[in-house]
């Protein structure tokens, strides 16, 4: 196989170094994976705390239970918002809610504060205190960011369902959670459809006992009838609006702040456990660092609340940091495909947090959308969810004004914070995302857990505890030790990737999506990357199918771009196009040309659908597909 070409290296310029909270990586790192104590001790400082820990990190390595912050009290909610309204930014903006219908409206942290207290109180009212639970199936809204903080407020543990799920979706999650309230809205709305929640919702809650009240938010302007158990959030407003001030509730290192589920390849949906104050303190300096988070930012991450990116990087991480956040309901190409760009020119957004498929979407639409708005306002680019293919790294990079750099992130709902970035002041090589997050240990590694050399693809670990690391699965302790013990001595991350020379890590996809053709290891981000530089190949996945002689081969589905339809390239030639690339080894034996590839809600490419499809076998869970 040819080696791949050495990724070019994009450098920051001094004046976004010298500014940067982190100008000297190497050395800032060193010194924080020798005395991590110190390093998120310091950390600490800028958060509030009703009691001190007595205790930064208590770990036992032989079974990776950790602790952190023992003897702590606080709380995420106070956090993110009393805390500013105290130091008088009470008239700061904190969100800005950009509706898929065209609607708008603006909280400031002294309205947002206001807002979650009165949710709070009926939450109280409703009989739900510290460590009740709490589902959210709610749409992108002020009302769902509310009513998270609320939950975290009282010391309750929140689970928010993707609103774009099915009944049977979120039957099988309320059933596993449990809650003793239900929030809804009666409608959502997605491309200017109309989604219907509250049917959705009364289907899913039929007969499950555990649910005392459902709250539903009013979308529609002629609301439907409730029934009996349910209540008009609005007129619960304003029940408790003179009810006066509600102090959080303190909560110490092991409450548990969210339950947030995410599908297996088989089984049921596992319910992922982060508690708030551990979770608190990863997501706050990791936004901080990350973004390098001002006063006078305006921040947009692309993703919904539903997910855990939307959890740390829209709701806690930003509003810990007193940022001022957009968040958008609807899709990047509705009303037309320069929705996004517009948002970042009206509201002058100056981070940009995106993904892989948004990227590529806005791609196969051309130049033309972002050239004809003004992009200035931005400073730093990121992306969230799956590799960022070279291509459309520097796709992003050139339309935005070939100056920004972009946080390609790496971790996981488990992780609950990015642990693999590059910084606005460190190097960046197109396709990769860069190095460990300061006070993390990732490694790249063999089955038996020794660290690989440079250009070997292995398993993804991390060797070392990190404050927003998950503390259990719901209900099924068994399925979270497997974290822990299929490599021994670390956190099991199931995906895979190489690293060069330089440290830098080049994520593959998950460790089943390694093709072997031929005693050769392929990863299916390396062949997709191949495949859509082809300038007809907007989208594209692999699958390593067996044969008895190679063990695998390779087969490809790709989705030209819509000027190619009608002159679609031949098989062979999008063949020829993989070998040039890449080499012989890597040249797909079978390929189909098709309209879309199955994805999650999120947008990562559902392979084992794929895969299981194409040999005729159980799909598995497919609660996150989005079609």
């Amino acid at each position: 196989m040819n080696s791949s070409p050495k990724p070019s290296l994009f450098v920051p310029d001094p004046e976004t170094i010298r500014r940067s909270r982190i100008p000297d990586y190497d050395g800032f790192y060193a010194a924080s994976v020798a005395d991590p104590a110190s390093f998120w001790g310091n950390v600490l400082k800028d958060l509030h705390f009703t009691k001190a820990p007595t205790k930064i990190l208590d770990w036992n390595p032989k079974s990776f239970e950790a602790r952190w912050l023992v003897g702590a009290e606080g709380n995420i909610c106070e956090n993110a918002l009393d805390r500013h309204v105290r130091d008088g930014f009470a008239n700061k903006v904190a969100l800005i809610w950009a509706g898929d219908r065209g609607e708008e409206d603006i909280f400031t942290y002294g309205r947002l504060l206001d807002q979650t207290v009165r949710f709070a109180r009926i939450l109280q009212r409703l009989g739900v205190g510290k460590g009740d639970r709490v589902t959210l199936f709610l749409p992108p809204t002020p009302a769902q960011v509310i009513a998270m903080l609320a939950c975290a407020r009282l010391g309750a543990i929140h689970s928010v369902v993707f609103s774009g799920f099915s009944q049977a979706a979120l039957r099988s999650r309320l059933e596993d959670f449990e809650p003793k309230v239900l929030v809804t809205a009666d409608c959502g709305y997605r491309r200017g459809k109309r989604i219907p929640l509250l049917e959705t919702a009364r289907a899913a809650r039929k007969g499950l006992s555990s649910i005392a009240a459902t709250l539903v938010v009013p979308r529609d302007a002629s609301p439907e009838s409730l029934e009996s158990g349910e209540r008009a959030l609005p007129d619960l407003m304003e029940e408790v609006r003179f009810d006066g001030p509600l102090s959080p509730v303190p909560v110490s290192c092991d409450d548990p702040l969210f339950v947030l589920y995410t599908s297996g390849t088989t089984g049921k949906p596992k319910g992922v456990v982060h508690v708030q104050l551990g979770y608190m303190l990863g997501t706050y300096a990791t936004t901080r660092h990350i973004f390098d988070l001002r006063d006078s930012d305006v921040y947009f991450c692309v993703a919904d609340p539903g997910w855990i990116t939307g959890h740390s990087y829209i709701v806690y991480g930003p509003l810990l940091n007193r940022a001022t956040v957009l968040l958008s309901e609807g899709t990047p190409e509705y009303p037309d495909a320069g929705r996004h760009w517009s948002l970042i020119e009206r509201h002058r957004v100056s981070i940009y947090y995106s993904t892989p498929t948004t990227i590529r979407l806005q791609m196969r639409f051309g130049d033309s959308w972002p050239a004809n708005r003004d992009l200035s306002s931005l400073r730093i680019l990121g992306s969230v969810g799956e590799p960022l293919n070279p291509e459309a790294w520097h796709w992003l990079h050139r339309v935005t004004g070939g100056k920004l750099p972009i946080m390609d992130t790496w971790w996981q709902t488990e992780t609950g914070m990015i642990m693999v970035s590059p910084l606005p002041s460190t190097p960046e090589k197109p396709g990769s995302a860069g190095r460990s997050f300061p006070g993390v240990v990732a490694d790249v590694v063999d089955a038996s857990g020794k660290s690989l050399p440079p250009g070997e693809t292995g398993t993804v670990v991390i060797r070392t505890p990190w404050p927003s690391m998950f503390r259990t699965v719901f209900r099924d302790p068994e399925r979270y030790r497997k974290y822990w013990t299929e490599i021994p001595g670390a956190f099991f991350s199931g995906d895979s990737a190489r690293r060069d020379e330089d440290g830098f890590f080049f994520f593959l996809g998950r460790v089943d999506d390694v093709i072997k053709v031929a005693g050769h290891r392929l990863g299916t981000a390396e062949i997709e990357s191949a495949l859509i530089t082809h300038p007809k190949v907007a989208e594209a996945a692999a699958i390593g199918k067996p044969d008895e002689l190679r063990g695998e081969i390779i087969k490809v589905f790709v989705v030209l771009h819509p000027h190619a339809t009608d002159t679609p390239p031949a098989h062979e030639e999008i063949k020829k196009h993989v070998r040039t690339e890449l080499g012989g080894i890597a040249e797909p034996h079978e390929v189909d040309i098709v309209i879309s590839l199955p994805k999650t809600r999120s947008g990562k490419i559902m392979r084992r659908v794929l895969k299981a499809r194409e040999m005729g076998l159980p799909e598995g869970d497919l609660s996150t597909l989005e079609d």
